[in-house]
């Protein structure tokens, strides 16, 4: 259903990616497959719709990073397609391996496995509010009542006031080497890093003792990610130990925006420095979909927004 709508590319992959999430947490509970496994509550259509606008709503917002404050649940008890179970619901809890959260005494559920699914997706950081200049202000309220606490989610938009703001961040960098991982396993883990959150993640060929063909496995990360990330460099490679690295990197402001094009709208990236335009690179994604879609080349598709982006 969402591969055949009209959303835009991005919005179409991080819908999926969020479904995604809660398959593989919902077939390690029932032990099946992700493929093999029924949404039950969470395939409902207010949840598919909550979960495609919430992507479009962070898409359309181009947020650089997102921070969510300290996560709560209930104490009690949640009905659900396979029973009572007490809270968190196993589906919830699961989502939120690697994310920090306690229990209240309230017998009501604070997170569902939707908000648990969108915010492991979404969030870059958990914890207090990072140091920042303040712009703007929303809030969602919900129609349950509890007594303890307002049934309200906000947000808070605004500049970072950190190293970030002038381009610099730190990252610590993973590494590892591999002498005895498949092409197909390699890339596959690959995958699966970047899927968890990795900010990047390279394998270079190289040769190593004995003369063994082997790779280099390198992740960049924000700290907060670095335990979950390097357990699963642990479980999804032939890795017998990760090195850990400090680094501090400087990137460009980044946004999104649409170039026209004859095969329709373009997503392209834009990074900014000081104010000023220094790359402007259109999204392969995007490209790649719209020649699917007209039955082209991708690099004349590309072409067509490298020349859009330079009548604009």
């Amino acid at each position: 259903m969402l591969e055949a709508s009209s959303l835009a590319p991005s919005v179409k992959k991080r819908a999926l990616s969020v479904f995604q999430r809660i398959a593989v947490a919902e077939g390690a509970i029932h032990g099946v497959p992700p493929e093999s496994v029924g949404f039950h509550e969470v395939g409902a259509e207010d949840s598919i719709a909550d979960i495609v606008c919430a992507c479009a709503g962070f898409e359309s917002l181009n947020l650089d990073k997102i921070t969510c404050g300290p996560l709560i649940e209930g104490s009690g008890h949640i009905h659900c397609a396979h029973g009572t179970f007490p809270l968190p619901a196993p589906a919830t809890v699961a989502l939120l391996k690697g994310i920090p959260f306690r229990q209240v005494e309230e017998p009501w559920e604070h997170i569902t496995p939707t908000g648990a699914a969108l915010v492991a997706e979404f969030a870059t950081a958990f914890g207090v509010m990072p140091e920042m200049s303040v712009s703007r202000i929303g809030y969602g309220l919900g129609s349950r009542i509890t007594p303890n606490r307002p049934n309200a989610l906000r947000m808070i938009f605004g500049e970072s006031t950190d190293s970030l703001a002038m381009g610099t961040e730190e990252v610590i960098e993973l590494r590892t080497n591999l002498d005895d991982l498949t092409p197909e396993h390699a890339a596959h883990a690959l995958e699966v890093i970047l899927a968890a959150g990795a900010l990047d993640a390279t394998l270079t060929p190289t040769v190593m003792k004995k003369g063994r063909s082997g790779w280099v496995l390198e992740v960049l990360c924000h700290e907060e990610k670095a335990p979950s990330l390097t357990d699963l460099i642990l479980r999804e490679t032939t890795a017998f130990g990760v090195r850990r690295h400090r680094l501090e990197r400087t990137i460009l402001e980044r946004h999104h925006r649409s170039v026209e094009t004859p095969y329709g709208p373009i997503s392209v990236k834009v990074g900014r420095r000081n104010g000023k335009i220094l790359q402007e690179s259109p999204e392969f994604s995007s490209c790649a979909e719209a020649a699917e879609k007209h039955g082209v080349p991708v690099r004349l598709v590309h072409q067509a927004a490298l020349q859009a982006l330079g009548s604009a």
